[in-house]
């Protein structure tokens, strides 16, 4: 499991927000396009692309992409 590649499928999950913008600091609950059903939508992309099962606490903790990659890391083992 790859930094790079979990930064670039998070993006995938937004439609309006420039793919560009992401890198593993981006601090995600501060863009414009964030919402619930996003993170309903990384919840289940980490469940397909990872074999990993989050919760909204999950994301709620997670200041940063990377915070999050790390928790999906961790859970991976």
């Amino acid at each position: 499991m790859e930094l790079h590649g979990f930064v670039s499928r998070f993006a995938g999950q937004f439609e309006e927000t420039d793919e560009g913008e992401f890198v593993a600091d981006t601090r995600f609950h501060e863009l414009q396009e964030w919402d619930s059903m996003i993170a309903l939508s990384l919840i289940a992309m980490i469940d397909d692309e990872y074999g990993v099962i989050i919760g909204g606490n999950d994301i709620l903790q997670s200041v940063t992409v990377e915070d999050l990659f790390n928790i999906v890391k961790d859970r991976k083992g």
